[in-house]
């Protein structure tokens, strides 16, 4: 479908090498004194065999920690041409950022530079995925990195060991890219005295994700370089709440991207046990899954007007139906015919159920059959393997991701480590999801909050018209609350992860390219002496925290790669 809404230069980042590794351990207790911080970052490239074991748990911490990565030089032929980047995998360590600065966090991040650009001007983004508890693999391999997992997604009859191949759509061109995994997901853990659950809430994981950030800028002497945050998902209000806690820090940003977000969990009506607030925002999505299928009257062949059709009519007839129904109980006789046409949904289904959720959308569109949450395109026969968690989408893909980190890391990018990338961890189980008063988060505020700071900033929020956990109806109507003309939407084709579709994916990345384009135009000269300055701001040496070297530890028993299902955006009940 491309673009069918839009509302309202090549070289060398500083790197990071090989250093000694440290080693960890899955207890708590108290940190002993640091001991004397070792020589600076030598320039060079080498491989990295980290003995450290990570965990996961909630009250798992590390005694000693040292920050390094394994650099090696890579390349991929984008029109014809070479282009030369380097790739660095390891930690960085997350300080307090007041005068005790406390080691909070060994954080696990991926990083592509290209060679030869000058840094002062050269954007980075840092991207993240979501859950809360899930690691960036998503973006990571399946969206604009240098290599991606092939997934062929919508379909699901190929094999799960997807193929890594170099990504034709990769925003390398455009700016330099970091994927952090958040604290207890791929090898990211706390530090004590704190543990993974220090950071388990909407304000403390924002926190801590601000002191990697401004860390890895120090340590890059990217300080002077245009900023951008990519976040899916939940990574969505940790951007909004992130962004604003950067630049009360002074790291002002340029830019923001939320892919699929789920910035107001209040909004959403299948966050909760029962929708007691209208499901306005799923009415296109649904009309968009059941043109997919053949089954809306008639069966569009312009999905661009026809969501636009479908939006007009959620937003002028059906939303002020559902209220009235919420109030009073009554349904509109003439809606549930129009709905079934729009939908594929039976008119008697929505008589019976007039304010719709996604769940008995998903199990009653195809008898038999239950379509995907993320990405309602893929379905999957009642009581199949794949149907078994209850998302055939995020089922397909799971393994193979998991697989695919861990062999890319270990063969490709010289990074080993004995301990498990963690792809989802149980963060959300114990999640605080308060946020500015609110039992769940609204961070519109905060998105506003950081407009209001930054007049250069923009946002910019990518979304799949056939995703039924965030659909792209609610994120317009979430961001239409900013009314401000520096935010832009671009719907595509596609579920959630929408960049998993070959035919959306180069459409989103030219809405991308655009967007950093526009961006960057509007930006104040990069070349004053206080940037240049920034620019060549010496490289601050290694950080290491604990006893050196540390005291050898048993390893910990393996963990799964995947400890839960996958339900971002949602709130588990209380054990």
């Amino acid at each position: 479908m491309g673009t069918c809404v839009s509302t309202k230069t090549l070289g060398a980042a500083a790197l990071l090498t090989l250093l000694l590794a440290a080693c960890g351990g899955g207890g708590g207790g108290s940190a002993p004194a640091p001991t004397p911080a070792p020589p600076p970052v030598q320039q060079t490239e080498g491989s990295l065999d980290d003995p450290t074991v990570y965990s996961s748990g909630a009250d798992a911490s590390l005694a000693s920690a040292l920050e390094a990565a394994a650099v090696t030089p890579r390349n991929l032929v984008l029109g014809g041409q070479r282009v030369d980047y380097t790739a660095t995998a390891g930690h960085l360590i997350a300080r307090e950022p007041d005068g005790a600065q406390r080691a909070q966090a060994k954080f696990f991040y991926v990083a592509y530079t290209l060679n030869g650009a000058n840094p002062a001007t050269r954007p980075v983004t840092f991207f993240y995925n979501g859950g809360p508890g899930s690691a960036s693999v998503w973006l990571h391999l399946g969206s604009y990195g240098p290599r991606r997992l092939a997934t062929g997604a919508p379909s699901t009859t190929g094999p799960q060991d997807f193929p890594l191949v170099d990504n034709a759509d990769t925003l390398l061109p455009q700016t330099d890219l970091v994927f952090v995994n958040a604290i207890s997901t791929g090898r990211s853990q706390a530090i004590a005295p704190f543990s993974n659950r220090s950071f388990w809430g909407v304000d403390a994981d924002a926190a801590v994700f601000r002191d990697f950030v401004r860390r890895y800028l120090d340590v890059n002497q990217r300080n002077a370089s245009p900023k951008f945050l990519f976040g899916e998902s939940y990574g969505g209000p940790r951007t909004a709440v992130l962004a604003r806690r950067l630049q009360d820090a002074g790291v002002l940003l340029d830019g923001l991207v939320l892919q699929s977000p789920a910035l107001d969990y209040n909004s959403n009506c299948d966050i909760g046990t029962a929708p007691t607030i209208a499901c306005t925002g799923y009415v296109p999505s649904y009309a968009a899954t059941g043109a997919w299928f053949a089954l809306s009257r008639p069966v569009p062949t312009d999905l661009g007007a026809w969501v636009t059709q479908v939006r007009q009519f959620a937003s002028t007839r059906y939303a002020p139906a559902v209220q009235s129904f919420l109030s009073q109980g009554s349904v509109p006789a003439d809606l549930p015919p129009l709905l079934a046409d729009w939908t594929g949904l039976p008119a008697a289904q929505w008589q019976s159920q007039f304010n719709l959720p996604p769940g008995p959308y998903r199990s009653r569109l195809l008898p038999g059959q239950l379509l995907g949450r993320y990405d309602a395109r893929m379905a999957a026969p009642s009581g199949s393997f794949l149907a078994a968690e209850g998302d055939p989408s995020s089922t397909f893909i799971s393994g193979g991701f998991a697989r695919g980190i861990d062999r890319y890391l270990r063969d490709e990018l010289r990074y080993r480590n004995a301990s498990t990338y963690v792809v989802l961890s149980n963060a959300i189980q114990q999640w605080d999801f308060r946020h500015a008063g609110r039992n769940l988060p609204d961070t519109v505020p905060d998105l506003a909050a950081a407009l209001a700071q930054n007049p250069r900033l923009r946002i910019l929020a990518v979304n799949g018209v056939h995703d039924l956990a965030t659909p792209f109806h609610t994120t317009e109507l979430d961001l239409a609350r900013l009314a401000s003309d520096r935010v832009q939407v671009s719907n595509h084709a596609g579920g959630h992860m929408s960049y998993l579709d070959d035919t959306s994916r180069p459409a989103q990345r030219a809405a991308l390219a655009q967007f950093y384009a526009q961006v960057l135009a509007t930006r104040p000269a990069s070349a004053t002496p206080e940037r240049q300055a920034q620019a060549a701001r010496e490289r601050p040496p290694a950080d290491r925290v604990g006893v050196w070297p540390p005291q050898a530890q048993a390893p910990v028993a393996p963990e799964p790669a995947v400890q839960g299902v996958l339900c971002d955006p949602c709130v588990p009940p209380r054990r």
